[in-house]
């Protein structure tokens, strides 16, 4: 009896965490998983793989990965209308997405200077353009009021998951080969991948089969979208995150390899090491990722971006403290990831459910695609940014982490004025 009882308070446990999710969510979570996987072998390694040994400075690789936001705020533009289009859709702007990123692996894959580089990365920004509103519009389709920022928490979960698994294995193959290109190969082959599962398993939402006479033109959804003044508040805060994110992305795993000194050698972290840190960071923001979901559903979304806001102002702290500290610095580091893994899960199902709550459903797509713009934007200012401090001199380098600390404040003040005018 006692054990039935067990059972079925875990059974209970289990339905609270993971609510009705419509079964479309969690076939695209599974493409985005795979995807994911491929992304992981690139992610992290690709600023490496281009300064240590394709010998280009850290700021001209910073400039060529800032490129792709200028093909992805294109992308994000025409893939929004796209995706709110019913002659096009959500589904074909996916598998157009799918496509071109594939296309963008290989390029990369063969790429050997600084142009071909930033011919690389400005396809990769255009399919990321294309991708991120249809996705982030589907999943939104497919939630209700009362399970949105869970429907969304699963979906960065697959994405986590992948990038966990994609960075061990590519350690491991890098260990093994010694070759960094055959890791956008592998990339180029998931995107594949991913457009098989879209073209099999993804359906048009039926948010998109609407009357035509109910649609809003294309120029005048635009114009409608650049005068609701509480997004253009929230996309003026979610600059900041995008650009704390892009650091993560570019610049810490080139800061770990050159920059953050192990005592008993005097050289950086091994790219066995680095895998397994990102790896943590991920399978931490993983295992948080539904809990603190769960925790801050009870929270209004501007409660719980502050909050993200805090835990990136403590992580760039750490990340400071790494690279002054005398000794354990991989044990800074692994708690500045651990860190930044909270900010992350705090952040992402919250800042997606306020665009889906103050969207219009036939108007989802261009919301996405603003949205969007603010890592298009966070990536132009924040990889060029990154690879001009670890150019500099290392107190330079080292000061640069303070600097966000300061920027936090910023975007703190910025979130309560969001608060204020949501309310009203």
């Amino acid at each position: 009896m006692t054990f039935k009882l067990m059972k079925l308070a875990s059974q209970s446990q289990l339905s609270s965490w993971l609510p009705s999710i419509h079964p479309q969510v969690w076939i695209f979570a599974i493409g985005r998983f795979l995807s994911e996987v491929g992304t992981g072998f690139t992610l992290f390694y690709a600023p490496i793989f281009f300064v240590n040994q394709l010998g280009l400075s850290a700021t001209s690789v910073g400039v060529a990965l800032g490129s792709a936001s200028i093909s992805g705020i294109v992308g994000r533009i025409v893939g929004g209308s796209l995706a709110d289009s019913e002659y096009w859709g959500r589904r074909r702007t996916l598998l157009l997405a799918t496509a071109i990123s594939a296309i963008a692996s290989l390029v990369l894959a063969a790429t050997d200077n600084f142009t071909s580089l930033v011919i690389g990365s400005l396809i990769s920004g255009l399919g990321i353009g294309f991708y991120w509103p249809a996705a982030e519009a589907v999943v939104a389709d497919a939630s209700q009021i009362d399970n949105r920022r869970e429907t969304f928490a699963i979906a960065r979960l697959a994405d986590n998951l992948g990038l966990a698994i994609g960075i061990v294995l590519a350690g491991f193959l890098i260990s093994i080969i010694g070759s960094y290109r055959w890791l956008f190969v592998i990339d180029a082959i998931s995107f594949m991948v991913f457009f098989g599962v879209v073209y099999v398993g993804i359906s048009e939402t039926e948010q998109q089969q609407i009357e035509e006479s109910e649609k809003t033109e294309h120029f005048a959804a635009w114009m409608a979208v650049l005068s609701d003044r509480r997004f253009l508040v929230y996309i003026a805060v979610n600059i900041f995150f995008t650009i704390y994110i892009s650091q993560i992305h570019s610049t810490l795993p080139l800061y770990f390899k050159n920059f953050v000194l192990i005592e008993s050698s005097a050289k950086g972290f091994t790219e066995t090491t680095i895998s397994g840190l990102f790896a943590w960071h991920l399978v931490f923001a993983i295992i948080c990722q539904l809990p603190v979901t769960s925790i801050l559903k009870r929270c209004s979304h501007t409660l719980a971006l502050t909050v993200s806001a805090i835990f990136w102002a403590i992580g760039f702290g750490l990340i400071w403290v790494s690279g002054m500290a005398p000794s354990h610095h991989l044990a800074w580091v692994t708690l500045a990831l651990g860190v930044f893994a909270m900010a992350i899960v705090s952040y992402t199902p919250s800042a997606a459910s306020l665009v889906t709550e103050l969207a219009p459903e036939n108007q989802r797509g261009v919301y996405f695609s603003i949205n969007a713009l603010c890592w298009a934007v966070g990536s132009f200012i924040g990889h060029p940014l990154g690879g001009w401090a670890l150019d500099q001199p290392q107190i330079i380098t080292n000061t640069y982490w303070l600097g966000f600390i300061l920027s936090v404040a910023i975007a703190v003040v910025i979130l309560q004025y969001l608060n204020r005018i949501l309310a009203e």
